[in-house]
C-alpha cells in the first residue's frame, strides 16, 4: 500500500467535518445573528423590513433609502449542553470490539463566542441605493479533551468566515423593489482528532488538517409593498468553497508509523447550501406590526467533503434539505420606543445515523425578545435576547480508521446529545447620516 493511499485511508475518521463547527443557533453550523434589530423578533421579518439591517437577508431592502444608513451589532452566543457516550465501540485489528473507553461525558463543547456583523447603505437617487454588509455566517469553535469518548471523531475545531456583500437595489415602481448583490466569502478553518493505535495500551496519535480560501456566491431579491403590508422574497446562492492547506499526523507506532507525515497544499472542496427566504411585515394598527418568515435551506448541497490532490478521496456527508419557520411581532410603545417578540422553530439537516460529535446539532425553538431606541433622530440603539432550546438527539456514525487495510479500525459511534440550549445577547446600533 501506497505511503498517499495510507494516509486518505487515515482521514476517514473525524475528517467528515472540515471546517466547521458545532450547532449555535442557526441550523447545523450557520449562524443568523446578522441584526439585532432581527433577533428581537427571532428573525422572522428580516426579508421584508427596509434599511441596512435587512441587507444581509435582502438586498432589495435598501432601495428607497433617502439618508446614508448605518447599522452595527455584536451577539454574545452562550451554548451549553452535554454529549455523552452510551455504549461506543473500537474493533481493533485481531481484538475483540471493546468500549472506546475515555471521558463518558463532555459538557459544553462548544465554546462561547461574540458575532459581529455590519451594514451601510448610500442613496445614489431616490430610487436607486447601493450597500455593503459585512458578517460572519458559518463560524464557532468546538473543543473536545484529548481524554473524551469521542476523541476519534472530534477534537478541536476552529472555523472562521467572513462574507463581504456589496449590492445594489432600485425601486422600479412605487409598489416594487429589486436589489442584488456579490457574496465574496473567505474561509479560514482547522480541525483535530485523536487517530488510534493499534494497541489500546499505546497512546492515541494525532491528526490537524488546516486551511483557508476566498469564494464567490450571489443574492437577489424583491419587496412588493403598500400602505399596510410588505412581501420580500430573496435567494442566496449555494457557495462551493475551494480550501487550501496543511495536514499533519504524528504519534502513530508500530505499522502505521510511516504514516506520520507533514503534506501541504491538500486541497478540499464542499457546498454550503442556498437559503430560498420568503416572509411578510403587515400594519395590524397605527403601533402593531405583525411578521412572518420562511426560510428553506438545500443542506443536501453539503453531500460530501471532497479531497483533491494529493489525497483524491470524497467523504459521505449526506445532509438533508431543512426548514426554518418564524413569527414575530413590532410594537411601538411610542414614537422612540419599540418593542418586539418572536418565536422560530428550525429542523436539522443532519440525519440520524450520520450525525457526528463535531456537528451535533438537533431540531430547535428559539424565543426572541427585544427593543429598539430612538436616543436622536439619527441614532438608534437595537438590544435583544434569544433562548434556543435544542431536542435530545442521537451521536451515532459509525466510521473506521485505515479502513479497507488490515488495520482497518472500526469505531461503532453510540452517544447522544442532551440539555442542549443557547443564550445569545445581541445589541446594536442604526445611524442615520
Amino acid at each position: 500500500m501506497s505511503l498517499r493511499t495510507q494516509v486518505a485511508l487515515s482521514l476517514s475518521v473525524g475528517l467528515s467535518s472540515f471546517a466547521f463547527a458545532g450547532a449555535a443557533h442557526g441550523q447545523a453550523f450557520y449562524l443568523q445573528e446578522q441584526s439585532a434589530r432581527g433577533a428581537g423578533r427571532a428573525f422572522s421579518g428580516e426579508v421584508a423590513d427596509t434599511g441596512p439591517s435587512s441587507l444581509w437577508w435582502n438586498p432589495a431592502a435598501i432601495a428607497e433609502t433617502t439618508d446614508i444608513e448605518a447599522a452595527i451589532a455584536a451577539s454574545a452566543i452562550l451554548p451549553r449542553g452535554k454529549v455523552t457516550d452510551t455504549g461506543t465501540l473500537i474493533g481493533r485489528p485481531g481484538q475483540p470490539l471493546a468500549p472506546v473507553g475515555g471521558d463518558a461525558t463532555t459538557r459544553n463543547p462548544i465554546d462561547n463566542g461574540v458575532l459581529p456583523s455590519g451594514a451601510i447603505a448610500v442613496p445614489l437617487s431616490s430610487r436607486l441605493a447601493v450597500g455593503l454588509a459585512v458578517s460572519s455566517p458559518y463560524s464557532f469553535t468546538t473543543d473536545y479533551p484529548a481524554t473524551s469518548w469521542a476523541r476519534y471523531s472530534a477534537a478541536r475545531t476552529k472555523l472562521l468566515t467572513v462574507d463581504i456583500q456589496p449590492s445594489i437595489a432600485f425601486a422600479a415602481t412605487d409598489w416594487l423593489r429589486i436589489g442584488a448583490g456579490v457574496n465574496v466569502e473567505y474561509t479560514d478553518a482547522s480541525l483535530s482528532n485523536a487517530l488510534p493505535n493499534l494497541l489500546a495500551t499505546l497512546p492515541d496519535g494525532r491528526q490537524k488538517l488546516k486551511g483557508n480560501g476566498w469564494d464567490v456566491g450571489w443574492t437577489a431579491g424583491v419587496q412588493l409593498h403598500n400602505d399596510w403590508a410588505t412581501v420580500g422574497v430573496s435567494y442566496k446562492s449555494a457557495i462551493k468553497h475551494h480550501l487550501n492547506g496543511d495536514l499533519d499526523i504524528t504519534g502513530l507506532v508500530g505499522p502505521l508509523a510511516p504514516s506520520n507525515m507533514s503534506l501541504s497544499d491538500v486541497e478540499a472542496t464542499f457546498y454550503t447550501p442556498a437559503q430560498i427566504i420568503v416572509g411578510g411585515r403587515f400594519r395590524a394598527t397605527d403601533r402593531l406590526t405583525l411578521n412572518a418568515q420562511a426560510v428553506r435551506f438545500t443542506w443536501n448541497k453539503f453531500d460530501a467533503i471532497r479531497l483533491g490532490a494529493p489525497l483524491n478521496t470524497a467523504l459521505p456527508e449526506n445532509y438533508r434539505n431543512s426548514w426554518s419557520l418564524a413569527s414575530g411581532v413590532d410594537y411601538a410603545v411610542t414614537p422612540k420606543l419599540t418593542l418586539r417578540a418572536g418565536v422560530q422553530h428550525a429542523t436539522t439537516p443532519t440525519v440520524d445515523g450520520e450525525r457526528d460529535a463535531r456537528v451535533p446539532d438537533a431540531n430547535r425553538w428559539n424565543f426572541g425578545a427585544g427593543a429598539s431606541y430612538d436616543l436622536s433622530r439619527r441614532f438608534t440603539i437595537d438590544a435583544a435576547a434569544n433562548y434556543v432550546d435544542f431536542a435530545d438527539a442521537t451521536i451515532d456514525r459509525v466510521t473506521a480508521a485505515y479502513a479497507g487495510t488490515p488495520a482497518q479500525t472500526p469505531i461503532l459511534t453510540s452517544g447522544e446529545l442532551t440539555d442542549a440550549h443557547a443564550i445569545v445577547l445581541s445589541l446594536g446600533g442604526r445611524f442615520r447620516f
